[in-house]
């Protein structure tokens, strides 16, 4: 691997995930030298939107690939923040809730 080569996040961990980045996403590395078997990647959006993080990846955990397809994040993106918004929903429930009879 190199700078500027694209790569695909190949794990999902706990510790990508909470800058935004999982398993599958595209990004391309932006730092010329890996670090302690870390490099520095970027993982853009489509267009003019912010990209979603520029963190450190183990290599072990990239892939190399041809294309960087920003699209595939989005949605990766989008899949996450529904399940997030699912699940923050659900651990919202009023503490009376058992006394409710339908």
């Amino acid at each position: 691997m190199q700078e500027m080569d694209n790569v695909r996040v190949t794990v999902e961990k706990e510790t990508y995930s909470r800058d935004g980045v999982h398993k599958g996403m595209y990004g391309w590395i932006c730092y010329p030298k890996c670090v302690k078997g870390y490099w520095l990647v970027n993982f853009p959006q489509c267009g003019e939107k912010d990209d979603i993080a520029e963190i450190s990846i183990k290599e072990e955990d990239l892939e190399v690939v041809r294309i960087l397809d920003a699209c595939v994040n989005e949605q990766i993106k989008a899949q996450f923040e529904k399940e997030a918004d699912q699940t923050k929903s659900f651990t919202e429930m009023p503490d009376d809730l058992p006394d409710y009879r339908i």
